[in-house]
């Protein structure tokens, strides 16, 4: 058997299988099974050792340390470090603007008490052998009618019964027989009525006033006060009674006045500070109220109020502070003007926090829990703390085991992440291949095992450009943003780091689809380093307690972030080459670097098939506007074309393009059988040599596609003319391509435009309509020759592409002005120059 025929079998396309549709993706079920695995062990790493006896749980039982231990607590130790990196730690100093602030309110809030409190007279303002103090105070409050009722009163005991001792009745029956007869007043040296007596005397006088005028309600302390005045009235002469009535009278007219200054404070400031205990004070007590006060406040100053302690928490501490320091009646006024002088006087001292973020970090040693022997680590029925915890963990008493319901739910989960990737491959990749979804899973895979080996940063980055680089940015957004979701659940991550990885990720996988040069991705990385470590800055600005301190306190944390991003972005730049080639991926900076004319087997068709050169450049434009007008791979129709006839070069002069006007190779041999060797045979060697440059296998199926399984007519006649003069039979097969058919639109796109370009090449004045006629019939003639079956190229499309290819043409074949032969004058030099610029 001739070789060419022995290629030709085992190059023929076999009758496809029909697989079922999810199978279509490459996938398998010991391929899924495998990724489901796989990623569960590496991942699911939580549940194959979860204590029962966890932080936060309640002890069944109380437990007794074994043995004595001091047993580190790692994770609150890095924890704490990190806290202190961050700038958790806050050194704060008393800004003595506040302070001096505080004292200059403080000493305009107590003038003010001071004002108020000289609009009243001296207190107490009548002698308190006439006057009790209480009496005094409660005189000068009650309202105007009720101190005119109180002076009736007293008058009309003093009708019954004028002032003096009288014959015949004792101080003891100062009431004649037609008042009261069972009512007796107590009139002695003490000053003081019996107050029954005065009870059944105000209520008896009381009922007489209500049948003349309003009723006056009659408290206990104006039973007490009506008791003194009446007394004071009895013995003494009317001009001292009348004295003291208008002392009475003075007092409580300022004391109107400096409740009305309290109003007017209170409506100015907006707040209460001064209340009426203000005018109750007596000078004594009021000089020691300010003098606790300012006391109070100096303590207060000299320990510092936090800007971020909420008021009600330091109103409590002054509660205690004047508890003692203040006479009692005053304890709440002083709380008062406390609370409108005080204001925090601490603030952030930025030089010190700096050392002290510096030096901390240094310093924190590692938290350890001491124990003895046969003590309690903890109680039955309360929950374990961090410590019992660690305690716990440490003796092996934790009751560590395989957590089987929670694994089973993570593999749940995990199954459905591999179900979204599968169903994102069959929507937007449905030609993937076995091998995408083992490196996809390699990918997945490397982002838990740096953690495992304790690498301190994520390589989501790098996954995120991988993938959207080799499969678009929905497959990379897809993959990086399942992970993001699904580690987190399995291991112990960083929270904030994670996600500053993940967005870098995703930024990545959505722009490197863009990327058309290793220069353009080298920059992306810069794109993903600043994205981490901006999302880093803002989580940390978020979540911190103390924004404030983080500009600065963070900048390396930042710093590292963007800096690992960047470094991910040159491991995937890095290994993105030997991943195209190991698993056979064409990306669109590949495809851009193959096509690049200075690539060695380009230049070596240039030179040494230069006819051919030009055919492939000429095939290239139509195959491209085609694929371009039909939404096909572009770079990848591109580059095929250009590397689709490169096995011409094993004998450039067998074909026509490359014999420059010479004698035609076929012409000399006479046999077509061996010249169809030659035809056939650019294909074969094309395969040789794409195998030895190590072309992407898309793009060595544009070299036996682009002619499918046709047949090579003119030898393929001439054959058939000779045989009708011999006995040899002319086999048809012998005279067709190996194949395949073209497989792919873009290899099918080729099939045309390499028919096609010959035509329209011979083509010299014909109209747009007579090469659409002749182009459209080329291409009827390939689908009646089953050559498009399994291309997926629809009718439609193929008139598109016709019309593309007229119009490639036209381009081309476009008309210019014949130069005249005769001897021209300037002027029409001129003519024919701005002609032609014009053209």
């Amino acid at each position: 058997m001739h070789l060419t025929d022995l290629i030709g079998k085992l190059l023929k396309p076999q009758k496809k299988q029909q697989l079922p549709s999810w199978s279509t993706l490459a996938t398998s079920p010991i391929l899924v099974v495998l990724t489901i695995a796989s990623l569960t062990a590496t991942i699911g790493q939580r549940y194959y050792s979860q204590p029962k006896l966890d932080e936060g749980t309640v002890a069944p039982q109380t437990i007794l340390a074994p043995e004595s231990a001091t047993v580190p607590d790692n994770k609150v130790t890095e924890e704490q470090r990190k806290s202190a990196r961050l700038g958790d730690i806050t050194v704060l100093m008393i800004n003595e603007s506040v302070n001096q602030k505080v004292d200059k309110e403080l000493a305009e809030i107590l003038a003010l008490g001071n004002q108020i409190r000289e609009i009243v007279v001296n207190f107490p303002f009548v002698n308190t052998g006439i006057l009790s103090t209480a009496t005094q105070q409660h005189l000068r409050q009650i309202s105007q009618e009720k101190w005119l009722g109180i002076q009736q009163i007293v008058e009309e005991e003093l009708k019954e019964r004028p002032p003096g001792p009288q014959p015949g009745i004792t101080a003891d029956s100062m009431l004649t027989k037609e008042s009261i007869d069972s009512i007796e007043f107590v009139s002695n040296n003490n000053n003081l009525i019996d107050n029954n007596q005065l009870l059944s005397k105000a209520l008896i006088l009381a009922e007489y006033q209500e049948n003349s005028q309003n009723s006056i309600v009659i408290s206990s302390k104006d039973r007490q006060a009506i008791s003194e005045l009446l007394t004071y009235r009895k013995r003494s002469f009317f001009q001292n009674y009348e004295r003291v009535l208008y002392e009475v009278s003075q007092a409580r007219d300022l004391y109107k006045d400096a409740t009305e200054a309290l109003a007017k404070q209170q409506e100015i400031e907006g707040y209460e500070v001064y209340d009426s205990t203000l005018l109750e004070l007596s000078e004594t007590d009021w000089q020691k109220t300010q003098l606790g006060i300012k006391n109070v406040k100096e303590r207060m100053l000299a320990q510092g109020i936090s800007p971020n302690l909420p008021k009600q928490e330091w109103v409590k501490a002054l509660k205690v502070q004047v508890t003692g320091v203040v006479p009692l009646a005053a304890e709440d006024l002083a709380i008062n003007v406390l609370k409108a002088a005080l204001e925090a006087n601490l603030s952030l001292d930025p030089e010190g926090t700096k050392q002290s973020v510096e030096l901390a970090a240094q310093d924190i040693e590692t938290v350890t829990y001491k124990v003895r022997k046969d003590e309690v680590i903890v109680r039955k029925g309360k929950n374990i703390s961090r410590k019992a915890f660690v305690l716990l963990d440490h003796f092996g008493l934790s009751r560590r085991t395989v957590n089987w319901h929670g694994l089973v739910v993570f593999v749940g989960i995990v199954s459905g992440a591999v179900g979204i990737v599968v169903i994102v491959e069959r929507q937007f990749k449905p030609c993937f291949r076995r091998r995408d979804n083992i490196l996809l899973l390699l990918l997945s895979l490397s982002a838990p095992l740096l953690i495992s080996l304790r690498v301190p940063l994520s390589s989501l980055p790098a996954i995120g450009l991988l993938v959207g680089t080799f499969y678009g940015s929905t497959m990379g957004v897809t993959v990086v943003g399942l992970i993001s979701v699904i580690l987190p659940i399995g291991m112990d991550v960083d929270k904030i780091d994670w996600f500053a990885s993940a967005a870098g990720g995703i930024v990545g996988s959505v722009i490197a689809e863009k990327m058309r040069s290793r220069e353009e991705q080298a920059l992306l990385g810069f794109g993903v380093g600043l994205t981490q470590g901006t999302v880093y800055l803002l989580t940390n600005l978020i979540v911190r307690a103390t924004p404030g301190l983080l500009w600065y306190a963070i900048a390396g944390p930042v710093g590292l972030q963007t800096v690992a991003g960047l470094v991910w972005s040159i491991v995937a730049l890095g290994l993105s080459p030997y991943l195209e080639h190991l698993f056979d991926l064409i990306t669109p900076i590949r495809l851009s670097e193959l096509a690049n004319p200075n690539r060695p087997l380009l230049k070596r068709l240039a030179s040494e098939a230069p006819g051919t050169f030009q055919h492939t450049l000429f095939v290239a434009s139509l195959a491209e506007a085609a694929a371009r007008a039909i939404g096909c791979n572009v770079e990848l129709v591109r580059t095929g074309t250009l590397y689709h006839d490169i096995g011409k070069m094993h004998d450039p002069l067998g074909f026509i393009e490359n014999q420059m006007g010479g004698p035609n190779k076929h012409d000399e041999i006479k046999d077509p059988w061996v010249s169809v060797e030659i035809i056939r045979k650019h294909v074969t060697e094309g395969l040789v040599m794409a195998r030895r440059h190590r072309l992407p296998k898309a793009i060595t199926a544009f070299i036996p596609e682009h002619q499918g399984t046709m047949l090579i007519a003119y030898f393929y006649y001439q054959a058939k003319q000779r045989a009708e003069k011999g006995a040899k039979v002319v086999k048809e097969e012998m005279f067709r391509y190996a194949g395949p058919i073209p497989q792919s639109r873009e290899t099918a796109i080729v099939m045309l435009a390499d028919s096609c370009e010959a035509a329209l090449r011979s083509l010299k004045d014909a109209t747009h309509k007579d090469a659409l006629q002749m182009v459209k019939k080329i291409m009827r003639a390939r689908w009646q020759d089953n050559q498009l079956v399994d291309s997926g190229l629809t009718r439609a499309e193929m008139s598109t592409v016709a019309e593309i290819f007229v119009q490639v043409w036209e381009q081309y074949n476009h008309k210019r002005i014949a130069y005249p032969k005769a001897a021209m004058n300037p002027n029409q030099v001129k003519t024919v120059k701005s002609v032609v610029r014009s053209n």
